[in-house]
């Protein structure tokens, strides 16, 4: 085994085609409108930002920073309030910290006994919160589930899904955020559960195929439901109202780690992992999987490939590329180290190894940055960047949280150089 890809391979802290299949939001999704980012890899669940009226050059300073504790977490951000989640380490205890999207102003923190999880890095927390309308769900890397109240920070209820279900825990915990599907909220733990999202009841579970880095995709598909999930057996299909089995497409890798979001494309399903692994393209007919392609062209260890005008862009390790939906290679940029990386009106904005953001267009001809600057110090840069309200929202590992001013209007102040 590589020790390297194994340290680095699970941190998923966590529009297209709707003819035959493609992510349900994408068919039925939320007001997208203002700065909404509310889930996991965005309002429509796909790594793609919606928000035009940002500007590639912001103002010469932050809008505003803060501590948020050790970990992976991305944000939500949800009615004027940012949502995320940190690991104190004084206090052995995970944070859940809600900030006014204006000022960064602390609005209230939940607090709750948590372990570090330090395995060959700083450790922390992984799992993105989710917000659904004045609710916000957390779940932790020990296989705790908290349903908050979005305004105050209440606690709803909770579930200690090792506790009471017994699903093992991995090396490195649980990373895949929760999802929300109708009146139910899905979560992955090796185990694939559904909860009330009101009370907390549980609805079904599914067996246990190991381990739980990979969040759940939603998706329509010959006028039905269904949801796709990654775990350290494979690409799971199973029927959202019941959590019946209807396909398994095995992928075992060498370290039972398979952490990035499956991607939806039409009527078929992108698959990749690390550890020298590789990634496939399958098709869903409604009854079984189909594999179409598998290559070892795009091994996508952490945060998922993003799907951008029938072309797939991601992290191959160290190496950002460009494939088509074919499996072929269109180019490769190398000196970004193991980064991060969302689609926003046209370009890639991508978080690399030293803290810069750097702004690219999405295109498939070649690698054309068009704007680079220092963000942040210190610190793994393993959390996806988020575009929206005309904020760009960066985060380190040591939990350095900054929010960006690039509203249209503030590109006057923009940075020299």
């Amino acid at each position: 085994m590589n020790r390297s890809f194994t340290l680095r391979a699970l941190f998923v802290p966590f529009l297209f085609g709707a003819a035959l299949c493609a992510p349900l939001s994408a068919i039925d999704g939320p007001d997208v409108a203002g700065g909404e980012w509310s889930t996991w890899r965005g309002p429509n669940r796909n790594g793609i930002s919606p928000d035009t009226e940002w500007s590639i050059v912001g103002a010469a300073e932050p809008l505003w920073s803060a501590k948020v504790g050790l970990g992976y977490s991305a944000v939500a951000i949800h009615a004027g309030r940012v949502y995320t989640l940190g690991f104190d380490v004084e206090k052995d205890r995970d944070v859940v910290t809600c900030l006014s999207e204006d000022t960064g102003e602390v609005l209230w923190t939940y607090e709750y006994p948590a372990l570090i999880f330090n395995n060959g890095h700083e450790g922390g927390t992984l799992s993105t919160p989710t917000v659904d309308d004045d609710r916000v769900y957390v779940k932790d890397r020990e296989g705790k589930l908290f349903c908050l109240d979005a305004a105050t920070g209440a606690l709803r209820w909770s579930k200690d899904l090792r506790a009471i279900y017994g699903p093992e825990l991995g090396l490195w915990g649980f990373s895949s955020a929760p999802v929300i599907v109708d009146d139910a909220v899905i979560i992955d733990a090796g185990m694939t559960f559904s909860f009330d999202k009101m009370t907390g009841d549980l609805r079904w579970k599914s067996r246990d195929y190991g381990n739980g880095y990979s969040t759940p995709v939603e998706f329509a598909a010959r006028g039905r439901r269904w949801l796709a999930v990654m775990n350290a057996t494979g690409l799971v299909i199973l029927d959202p109202a019941t959590g019946e089995e209807k396909a398994l497409h095995e992928w075992k890798t060498s370290n039972n780690i398979n952490a990035a979001t499956p991607v939806i494309v039409d009527d078929r399903i992108f698959i990749s992992s690390g550890a020298n692994h590789g990634c496939a393209m399958l098709r869903w007919t409604g009854e079984r999987l189909e594999t179409l392609w598998e290559s070892k062209v795009l091994k996508t260890a952490m945060n998922a490939a993003v799907l951008w005008q029938d072309h797939l862009y991601g992290f191959d390790d160290g190496v950002l590329k460009c494939i088509d939906l074919d499996g072929n290679e269109q180019w490769a940029e190398r000196g970004l180290g193991l980064g991060a990386m969302i689609v926003a009106n046209g370009f890639l904005v991508v978080m690399d190894k030293d803290g810069s953001l750097v702004i690219a267009d999405a295109v498939p001809v070649r690698f054309n940055e068009v704007h680079r600057f220092k963000v942040l110090d210190g610190g793994k840069y393993w959390t996806t960047p988020i575009v929206t309200g005309g904020r760009i929202y960066c985060r380190n590992s040591l939990g350095d949280l900054v929010c960006l001013d690039h509203r249209k209007a503030a590109a006057a102040s923009a940075p020299k150089g």
